[in-house]
């Protein structure tokens, strides 16, 4: 059973930085694309951003592209997502995703096509 645990969240002023972590288990985890998604309150699962199996392709959600960069490193069963230059509105509990293993390509993807997910960790960004 794949599990996908969070950490790296907390409370950082406009324009500081976080960086998020997920650690994988239960699958062989360089076998697959993994993802980043955030809820702010009252809003709708979004998609940040996305990296192929071997780390080599990304892709980015407008509203991130430029400050977020997301990277894995597959000794560590770990994908990494570093936040720069964070705006109150990137406040939302974050999630961390896995497709289903049959998936190919680095994304971008819908919630929707994702099977396996952490329980997330709240960035709160204050003005």
């Amino acid at each position: 059973q794949v599990q996908l645990v969070e950490s790296g969240g907390g409370l950082v002023q406009a324009g500081g930085s976080l960086r998020l972590s997920c650690a994988a288990s239960g699958l062989p985890f360089s076998t697959s694309g993994m993802g980043w998604f955030r809820q702010a309150p009252g809003k709708e699962r979004e998609f940040v951003s996305s990296i192929s199996r071997s780390g080599r392709i990304t892709s980015y959600a407008d509203s991130v592209k430029g400050r977020f960069t997301i990277s894995r490193d597959n000794a560590k069963n770990t994908v990494y997502l570093q936040m720069n230059s964070l705006k109150p509105e990137d406040t939302a509990v974050y999630y961390c995703a896995e497709p289903p293993h049959w998936t190919v390509g680095a994304g971008p993807w819908a919630t929707g096509d994702m099977a396996y997910w952490g329980k997330g960790t709240l960035v709160t960004v204050s003005s």
